[in-house]
């Protein structure tokens, strides 16, 4: 069983930054892709940015955050990140970590990130 445990979230000011982690138990957690989603209230959950067959040179971001936010993962520590930068209100939402493991997708129960003033 794949466990991802987020962390990270909080409240924000506009123009703060925050950075989320997402720990894993998944063995040989450096080749698998991973992505981090938000889901903001009534809404679908979204792509924010995905690290592609493991290499964290090799991403994609949604255009609304790309320049602020930078996905990362430290293959020591089976963690990935996401540094926020620059934050807007309509970057709150649950945040999710999410993982591709041999043909099934597992999620975390996400984090909470509210920018607010």
């Amino acid at each position: 069983q794949v466990q991802l445990v987020e962390s990270g979230g909080g409240l924000v000011q506009p123009g703060g930054s925050l950075r989320l982690s997402c720990t894993t138990s998944l063995t040989f957690f450096s080749i698998y892709p991973m992505a981090w989603y938000r889901q903001a209230p009534g809404k679908q959950r979204d792509l924010v940015a995905k690290v592609l067959k493991g290499e964290d040179r090799i991403a994609n971001y949604v255009d609304s955050v790309k320049d602020r936010f930078t996905i990362s993962k430290d293959n020591s520590k089976k963690t990935l990140y996401l540094q926020m930068n620059s934050l807007k209100p309509e970057d709150s939402g649950v945040y999710y970590c999410q993982a591709e493991v041999n043909g099934r997708t597992y999620w975390g129960q996400g984090t909470q990130v509210t920018v607010s003033s």
